[in-house]
């Protein structure tokens, strides 16, 4: 399958079935210079686009690599079995109505899959593929692209997406582009390993409309940072992850798009959520590749500009840091007395024009040693104005960046700012054109985080496959809170001093724990008691226990005493659930009983290293409570070792947990403690099942 996809991705000969369309494809691959063979097949015509037709696939010369076919759905089953009898490397499916369209569409795209046996196959109901580095284009309609030697692959799940791709005027070079349709056979991952073997594609561009398998995504983008190629997606729309028991906080938390941004994240893949950002991002690391920073200099002749460029920046967290006293002064004998050597640097009007000294500012301007350098500059229109000067000063930065050979881009504030033919000479020596200064940023944030996993991709876990069905059905154990303590103390994870008690022996048992105390009502089927009233803290007397106690004995007759714990600088939520997709993932945030209101949280895949979790906290906007926030801070380290001892709990019962959660995880300056707990298991499986157990103070202190 991997030859036969090369083959199909860039073939030496090939073959189109159908009419129009199949014509369109001859014309397609004729306008943008393929010199291979080209053989149409088409019972009622003699010539496609001046190329003469072979009344049927018997009288080929020779056995194709690729082939479009533009037939009737349930002609183009009988095309594609014959296709794979010749051994054919690929095609591509223009028809739709296979899985798309009901239950007869998915029997027809099953048989589809069986009539191509070995064959790579795009499609069905999907536009096709163009390769602009070879020349090929397996396409029925217009496209606006031209060869190139090098530049960016994309993959779309939309044909329309991906046809408008083409027809960008943004100067971003597209070496391939493949809409993927319904993926019947070849899917996104296997085109991603094929475009991994190609040492012209520079970075690979997703479109999504679902998720490939994690697991054979979380491989193929391990290996893309390792080849040091970067990965950006669009991901659009939403699909049912699979209907899950909501009977934690954790669960309402974790929709099915924060689990793609744990993924991603973890993957070191850039997500962007417009296209325009999509666009500019791939051509920016095309031209500049990942960046080991986000400290950037930006100039422009306007100090409105240089405003603008510091707000944008501030907001995302990209810092412009001061020049070096050398840069300052370099730029100062260049500019004069008049100029305010800053940055963003405003270097004004008074060397407009001066090509030489222009040169001068700019080769100071990049020798800063930022992670980048922005020339803000927007062209005047052509067909009502000059634009001499403005070339004069993107020669100078042309000249500049051949010197110092630093990551530049020229940024126009407006799109359209920047014309097409001055975006193609500056990627041409290795400058970004930029259009948008905000798109601009979010490309340079993009590109930090892709070179940060690139540096650290040895320390990325894999995923594994996940073996779990859409619906947990069957019977589940929910443990009672105090089940769930003793379960998670025998990981390491610490938990109050207490123990459980009938309600006659409540106000003994308290004693013996030490006053204050907490008194909560224990049930397997009570999951949130502080709603329920199921929670007394406080309690300093055996009476006061013993009244609560009678409060709460219609929710419970046991009840768990335990010491209660002050002192807490944070309280965290610590979540486990379980997605058909995504395997067992893992929520944290600010807990306690404003969890749902606060909504500060970061969800990690499982597994997770002690660098994830920190790396997780400190996305949080409560993370300036943990390190430190006047004059007290908590102790992160034992955040992280208790959350590692839940992953380890987590782990040993990777078969059959459903949910845990441990709501509030309090954190004081010196250690934490888990106030609740939840776990509910599956009993399918009872491998790792046990008793229901009895808690004393020596079980949980």
């Amino acid at each position: 399958m991997t030859d036969n996809l090369r083959r199909l991705l860039a073939p030496r000969h090939l073959v189109v079935v159908g009419g129009a369309a199949a014509e369109a494809a001859v014309r397609s691959c004729r306008a943008i210079g393929y010199d291979g063979a080209i053989w149409p097949v088409n019972t009622s015509r003699s010539t496609m686009h001046g190329v003469p037709c072979f009344p049927d696939l018997t009288q080929l010369p020779g056995v194709p690599d690729a082939a479009f076919v533009s037939v009737s759905r349930e002609q183009t089953i009988s095309v594609v079995a014959r296709l794979a009898e010749l051994g054919t490397g690929g095609v591509v499916c223009h028809a739709s109505g296979f899985a798309e369209d009901g239950v007869h569409g998915r029997k027809l795209q099953r048989d589809l899959v069986v009539a191509a046996g070995e064959m790579a196959l795009i499609g069905p109901n999907c536009l096709g593929l163009i390769n602009y580095l070879d020349g090929a284009a397996l396409w029925p309609e217009q496209h606006g692209g031209s060869r190139v030697d090098r530049g960016v692959a994309v993959v779309v799940q939309s044909g329309n997406i991906g046809q408008n791709l083409t027809m960008q005027r943004r100067s971003l070079p597209l070496a391939q582009l493949v809409t993927v349709g319904n993926g019947a056979v070849t899917g996104v991952l296997d085109l991603i390993e094929a475009m991994l073997e190609d040492s012209r594609i520079t970075a690979i561009g997703l479109h999504l409309e679902e998720m490939p398998d994690v697991a054979g995504l979380s491989r193929v983008a391990i290996d893309a940072l390792r080849r040091r190629v970067p990965i950006v997606v669009l991901k659009s729309g939403s699909s049912d992850l699979g209907s899950r028991v909501t009977l934690s906080h954790t669960s309402s938390l974790a929709g099915s798009d924060v689990l793609c941004d744990a993924l991603f994240r973890r993957l070191g893949i850039a997500r962007v959520h417009r296209i325009e950002a999509f666009v500019e991002t791939l051509k920016f690391l095309h031209t500049n590749g990942p960046l080991p920073g986000t400290r950037v200099a930006s100039a422009s002749c306007s100090g409105g500009e240089a405003a603008h460029v510091a707000d944008l920046a501030h907001r995302r967290g990209i810092s412009l840091p001061d020049f070096t006293a050398a840069t300052a002064s370099r730029l100062r004998a260049v500019l004069g007395d008049r100029v305010c050597v800053r940055n963003p640097l405003d270097y004004h009007t008074y060397i407009w024009g001066e090509q030489e000294a222009l040169t001068e500012c700019f080769s100071a301007f990049l020798g800063s040693g930022s992670d980048c350098h922005l020339l803000v500059l927007d062209f005047p229109r052509a067909d009502r104005c000059s634009s001499d000067e403005f070339e004069i000063t993107v020669r100078a930065f042309m000249a500049a960046h051949s010197a110092t050979g630093s990551r530049a881009c020229v940024v126009s504030s407006l799109p359209e700012g920047l014309p097409e033919e001055i975006g193609r000479r500056l990627v041409a020596v290795g400058i970004a054109p930029m259009q948008g200064v905000a798109d601009c940023l979010a490309a340079i944030s993009a590109a930090q985080q892709v070179g940060a996993a690139q540096i650290g991709v040895s320390e990325i876990l894999p995923l594994a496959a996940v073996a779990v069905a859409r619906r947990q059905d069957g019977p589940v154990e929910q443990l009672d809170e105090a089940e769930a303590k003793r379960a998670l103390a025998a990981f390491g994870v610490p938990v109050p001093s207490g123990a459980v008690a009938a309600r006659r022996e409540v106000g003994r048992l308290a004693a013996q724990v030490g006053f204050p105390v907490v008194v909560k009502a224990v049930s397997p089927t009570l999951t949130h008691k502080s709603e329920a009233g199921g929670v007394r803290i406080g309690l300093m007397s055996e009476n006061e226990v013993e009244l609560a106690a009678d409060a709460m004995s219609e929710l419970s007759d046991r009840f768990l005493v335990e010491r209660m714990v002050d002192g807490a600088l944070v309280e965290l939520i610590v979540g486990v659930h379980r997605d058909f997709q995504f395997g067992l993932t893992m929520t944290i945030g600010a807990g306690g009983v404003l969890v749902e209101l606060i909504k500060d949280t970061v969800t990690l895949l499982l597994p997770a290293t002690a660098a994830d979790i920190r790396n997780a906290l400190s996305l949080l906007r409560i993370w300036p409570l943990l390190v430190g926030f006047r004059g007290r801070s908590a102790d992160v380290d034992s955040v992280i070792d208790a959350v590692s001892s839940i992953i380890d709990y987590v782990r040993q019962h990777a078969d059959r947990l459903l949910e845990l959660e441990v709501n509030p995880l309090l954190v004081l300056p010196d250690r934490v403690v888990a106030a609740d707990a939840l776990i509910r298991l599956s009993t399918a499986d009872t491998r790792n099942s046990s008793a229901p157990c009895s808690v004393d103070l020596q079980d949980v202190g």
